[in-house]
């Protein structure tokens, strides 16, 4: 049996997860230090967060596992359910923040400005660190879950400043209107990348790719007469695929055919690096009953 290893996302959410637990326990532990319930409703968000971090962990590894008679086009796909799921919980989170911060707003309740401060900076440390190795990540598990840990970083940033304008102030009210508005932009960026995670899942066509210069550049080809049946869609926001039957002309021998298919298989290869391509080819005689 074949040993599975973390690739390069799989540890970059490893470590994503171990420090977002981690993390959780402290703050829990600090949120009871310093009376603050803005640390202790983060913490309560930040355990949704390792959650969802250890399912992406493991739908990321599963993802790395190769093509069988079940699912032929291997595991990759698992590494995009690991983002779906992670964008819910994230958005869920996101609203419970904020109708806890409006709560406050209402009644604004006293908190050790010291003590906050102290573990909002442990904070901006440990979840930078962890956005930092997950913000050049490919997958769109990685990029959702990066911006768990943005959030977690601004949510921060909002407690130190905060904290800090306490040791001088009573505006208790700012710690719930900041954490509003550091919700609010983080919601509309997950918001995002769950279309975007979506229209994955639904087989749309990948949009850095431009279907039309890939059909013209194949009828480029002296042998091409006509495209159909083409198709375009990732398994997982990465890893394209590319499907065509393409109607050859003026074909005078087999090996002509052979030719036209390694030209195209090459361009393809060169050019959009896809992680897999089928070019079905038909003489100009043939009838195809998928030509629509």
């Amino acid at each position: 049996m074949a040993h599975q290893h973390d690739h390069p996302s799989g540890k970059n959410l490893r470590l994503a997860f171990f420090l977002n637990v981690g993390f959780t326990i402290l703050e829990i532990i600090g949120g009871l230090i310093t009376n603050s319930v803005a640390i202790l409703s983060d913490a309560l968000h930040d355990l949704g967060d390792s959650l969802s971090l250890g399912v992406s962990w493991f739908l990321d590894r599963k993802s790395t596992r190769e093509a069988n008679s079940r699912f032929t086009f291997g595991y990759k796909r698992f590494s995009l359910l690991g983002a779906l799921i992670n964008s819910l919980v994230l958005i869920a989170g996101s609203v419970f923040v904020i109708s806890e911060a409006l709560q406050r707003l209402q009644n604004p309740e006293t908190t050790d400005a010291r003590g906050m401060v102290i573990f909002a900076l442990i904070g901006v440390t440990v979840n930078g660190y962890a956005a930092w190795k997950l913000s050049s990540g490919k997958t769109l598990n990685e990029k959702v879950v990066s911006w768990h840990l943005v959030e977690d970083v601004l949510g921060w940033v909002a407690v130190l400043i905060v904290s800090i304008v306490l040791l001088f102030t009573d505006w208790y009210f700012l710690d719930p209107a900041l954490s509003i508005l550091i919700t609010v932009y983080v919601l509309y960026n997950v918001i995002r990348r769950l279309r975007e995670t979506l229209y994955v899942f639904l087989q749309a066509k990948p949009g850095e790719i431009d279907l039309e210069e890939v059909i013209r550049k194949i009828k480029e080809d002296p042998k091409v007469k006509s495209l159909h049946h083409t198709h375009l869609w990732s398994l997982d926001g990465e890893h394209h695929v590319f499907t065509t039957h393409v109607q050859l002309q003026d074909v005078q021998s087999f090996s002509e055919i052979v030719a036209c298919k390694e030209r195209l298989k090459e361009m393809l290869k060169r050019e959009y690096h896809f992680s897999h391509y089928t070019i079905e080819t038909e003489l100009d005689q043939e009838s195809c009953s998928l030509n629509d």
